[in-house]
C-alpha cells in the first residue's frame, strides 16, 4: 500500500502572512489538527493546533487587553511554522511514512510531488490502513501461532488452513529460532482450522473469534 492510496488529496493549506488568530480560528472551525505553509506554490512549512496555542500570551502577561490585541494582529504563521518540513512523496509506502512519523515524533506528513503539495498523511490515515491490511472489518478467526523462522514455513502453515482462506498474515519479533505470526481465517471448514493447524505440527497461542463489521 502506497502514501497516495491513503492521503488526503488537495488539503486546506495557508500562506506564510496569515495571522495566527486566523490559522487558529480555521483549525478550530474545520476540525484540522495541523496545516500545511504555502507560498507561490510552494511547501515552505508546516504548523500544529499546538505550534498555534504556545504562541499565545500566557495568561500571567501585564501586557493590557489594547497591547495584546495589537501583537496578535501583528503576529503571523511565518514566526510560528515549524522548517524544514519532514515530508514523504506520493509513492512511498505506508509504512515508510509511519517510520517517519515514529522518528520525528510528528503525527502527520505533507506528501509532495516536486516540490508541491499534494495531500497529507496523518496517523489516522495509518491507522485505517493497518485496520484494512488486517482485515479486522472482515471478521473471522485470528489465530496466532509460534512459527519456526525458516524457508517454507509459511507455505506449510498456509497448507494446513485449507480450505479455508487467510485474509491477513502478520509476524512480530524472533526469538530461539521462532517468529510470533498472527493469521486471520475466514471461509470453509473454519471450525475445524484450529484442529487442522494442532494436526500438522503448529503451535497455536491463541485464538479469537472476532466478527465482521461491514464498515469502511
Amino acid at each position: 500500500m502506497l502514501v497516495k492510496d491513503w492521503m488526503t488529496p488537495n488539503p486546506k493549506t495557508i500562506s506564510p502572512e496569515t495571522p495566527v488568530l486566523d490559522a487558529i480560528r480555521t483549525l478550530k472551525d474545520q476540525g484540522y489538527r495541523r496545516l500545511p505553509v504555502v507560498e507561490a506554490g510552494r511547501l515552505v512549512g508546516i504548523v500544529t493546533d499546538k505550534d498555534l496555542k504556545d504562541a499565545m500570551p500566557s495568561k500571567a502577561t501585564t501586557l493590557s487587553v489594547w497591547e495584546l490585541n495589537y501583537l496578535l494582529a501583528k503576529l503571523t504563521v511565518a514566526e510560528v511554522m515549524a522548517k524544514p518540513v519532514i515530508t514523504v512523496s506520493a509513492d512511498e509506502t505506508i509504512e515508510e511514512a509511519a517510520l517517519l512519523m515514529e522518528e520525528y515524533r510528528i503525527g502527520g506528513l505533507p506528501v509532495v510531488e516536486d516540490g508541491g503539495l499534494v495531500g497529507i498523511i496523518t496517523i489516522t490515515d495509518l491507522l485505517k490502513a493497518f485496520i484494512e491490511v488486517m482485515g479486522l472489518r472482515e471478521g473471522g478467526l485470528r489465530i496466532t501461532l509460534d512459527v519456526e523462522d525458516k524457508p517454507g514455513a509459511l507455505e506449510r502453515l498456509g497448507a494446513a488452513v485449507k480450505p479455508s482462506n487467510i485474509l491477513s498474515v502478520a509476524t512480530a519479533g524472533k526469538k530461539d529460532g521462532k517468529r510470533i505470526i498472527v493469521i486471520r481465517v475466514t471461509g470453509e471448514e473454519i471450525a475445524t482450522v484450529v484442529d487442522r493447524l494442532r494436526n500438522a505440527g503448529e503451535e497455536v497461542l491463541d485464538v479469537r473469534d472476532t466478527k465482521s463489521t461491514g464498515q469502511r
